[in-house]
C-alpha cells in the first residue's frame, strides 16, 4: 500500500515508499617413505577423501588429484617392485661396480649394446616412415604404428581447426559453452523495495520524521496494513521480494535491495528511490499489498506521473516506467490468476500517481505493485499461501525480464 493511503483512510492503509659372475644381489633398498596422513600443500593426497572440500584434489591448491590411491610422489605404484636405481644408488655399492670391479664392465657393455639396438631399430623406423609418407604409398598405417608418437603430432600440426572442433570439452570449447549459455539478465541490475519494514512500528519517531518526496514534504516511511488475522504487509512484501531475488538471479541480474529486514526501520522514501538511482538500475519495483475497502479485491500497478520540479525529474522515466508496468501487470496476472483491482482505477489494474516519493525521486524505470488486497477475505487467503506469493514472485520476475530484454 503506498504512503499516500496513510491520509485517505486508516492505520491499516498506510503504506511507505522502500575454487660371481652375475652381479651381486643388491642390497635390500630402504623401506619408502610412509605416506602422509593427509594432505599437505604441495602433496597430492592418499585419496579423493583426504581432499579437504574445495581444493580440487590438490592440498592447498593446485592441479587436481589423478585419482585416489594415486601414490606420492618418489613412491612406486601399488603392486610394483622399487627398482633398485630408482632410490639413486646403483647396486653392488656406490661406484656402481659388483663389490670387487670384476663385474661392471660385462654390466656397462651388455647396457651400450642394447642401447645401440633400440637406437638402430628407432631409426630403421623412421627412415621407412619418412619413404612411406614421401611416396604416399599405402603403408601410412604400418608407419603410423611403427611411430604412433610422430603420426599424431603430425596429424595435429596438420590440421589445428579439427583439433578445436574435436575437443570441446577442452578450454576453447567450454568458452564457447560457456559465452552461448549466457543468462538473459547478465549484466542487468534490478533494484526491489520490498515495502516498508518489519519493525517500523516499533519506531514512530524515526519515520514519522518529514522528508521531500518530489511535491512536498510527507512522513519518512509508515507500517503498511495487515490481514483481519493479523498478516502484516511488510511480512508480506519481504517474503516476496525475496523471491523475486532468487529468480532475477537465476537469470544473471545483479539484484539490490533497499531493505532486507536488517534495519530496525525504513528507509525513508526519499532513501528508497535514492538506492536504485545509485545503482543505475536497469529496472526498479517496490513490492506492496493494499488495504483497500474489504469489498474489493485484485492487484494493480502503479507508475509515475510526469513531476517535475522541488528534487523530482520524471519526464525521462514516464515512457520506460510505463512500459515496465505493462509488462509486469501482464505476466502477475497469468502467473497468479488475480484479476485486476476491482476498486480503484477503473478496473483496468494501471494507476498513475504524483503524490509518492519512490516513484517522483527515481531517476531510473520503476513502478509499485499492489499485489492484492489484504483487507478482502479472498486475498487475504492468497497472501499468506506461500503457494501463491511463489507464483507472484514469478510473475513480477517475468515481468521484469521481459521488460528487460525487449529493451536489449
Amino acid at each position: 500500500m503506498s504512503e499516500f493511503d496513510y491520509f485517505r483512510t486508516t492505520r491499516n492503509r498506510t503504506d511507505g515508499e522502500d575454487a660371481t659372475g652375475a652381479p651381486p644381489a643388491p642390497p635390500t633398498p630402504p623401506p619408502p617413505l610412509p605416506r602422509q596422513p593427509g594432505p599437505y600443500p604441495g602433496q597430492y593426497p592418499a585419496s579423493g577423501a583426504d581432499v579437504p572440500p574445495g581444493h580440487g584434489g590438490w592440498a592447498g591448491g593446485g592441479p587436481p588429484s589423478p585419482g585416489p590411491g594415486f601414490p606420492n610422489p618418489g613412491f612406486p605404484a601399488p603392486g610394483l617392485p622399487e627398482s633398485p636405481f630408482f632410490d639413486g644408488t646403483p647396486p653392488g655399492g656406490g661406484d656402481g661396480g659388483g663389490g670387487d670391479g670384476s663385474s661392471h664392465p660385462r654390466r656397462r657393455r651388455a647396457v651400450a649394446l642394447t642401447v645401440a639396438a633400440v637406437v638402430v631399430a628407432c631409426a630403421a623406423g623412421w627412415l621407412g616412415w619418412g619413404a612411406l609418407h614421401r611416396s604416399g604409398g599405402s603403408g601410412s598405417a604400418s608407419a603410423a604404428s611403427a611411430s604412433p608418437r610422430a603420426s599424431a603430432a603430425a596429424a595435429g600440426a596438420a590440421s589445428p581447426s579439427a583439433r578445436a572442433g574435436a575437443s570441446p570439452s577442452g578450454p576453447a570449447g567450454a568458452a564457447g559453452g560457456a559465452a552461448s549459455a549466457k543468462k538473459p539478465l547478465a549484466g542487468r541490475t534490478v533494484v526491489i523495495d520490498p515495502g516498508h519494514n518489519p519493525t517500523n512500528y516499533e519506531h514512530p519517531a524515526q519515520i514519522n520524521a518529514l522528508v521531500n518526496d518530489g511535491t512536498g514534504r510527507k512522513p519518512c516511511d509508515t507500517t503498511g496494513t495487515e490481514t483481519d488475522a493479523g498478516y502484516p504487509e511488510a511480512d508480506f512484501t519481504l517474503d516476496v521480494a525475496r523471491r523475486v531475488r532468487t529468480l532475477l538471479q537465476a537469470e544473471g541480474a545483479k539484484v539490490v535491495f533497499t531493505q532486507d529486514g536488517h534495519t530496525p526501520w525504513g528507509p525513508c522514501v526519499n532513501q528508497r528511490a535514492a538506492i536504485g538511482n545509485n545503482a543505475h538500475a536497469d529496472a526498479a519495483i517496490s513490492i506492496h499489498a493494499d488495504g483497500g475497502p474489504a469489498s474489493g479485491h485484485g492487484f494493480h500497478v502503479i507508475m509515475p506521473a510526469d513531476v517535475v520540479g522541488n528534487g523530482a525529474d520524471t519526464s525521462a522515466i514516464v515512457g520506460p516506467s510505463h512500459a515496465l508496468g505493462l509488462d509486469v501487470r501482464a505476466a502477475f496476472r497469468a502467473s497468479t490468476g488475480e484479476s485486476y483491482a476491482t476498486y480503484l482505477a477503473g478496473g483496468t489494474g494501471m494507476d498513475t500517481r504524483s503524490d509518492l516519493g519512490g516513484l517522483n525521486l527515481s531517476r531510473v524505470p520503476k513502478i509499485f505493485i499492489e499485489c492484492a488486497n489484504m483487507r478482502n477475505a479472498s486475498d487475504a487467503a492468497k497472501v499468506t499461501s506461500a503457494g501463491w506469493r511463489q507464483s507472484a514472485a514469478r510473475g513480477i520476475a517475468e515481468g521484469i525480464t521481459r521488460f528487460l530484454t525487449a529493451k536489449s
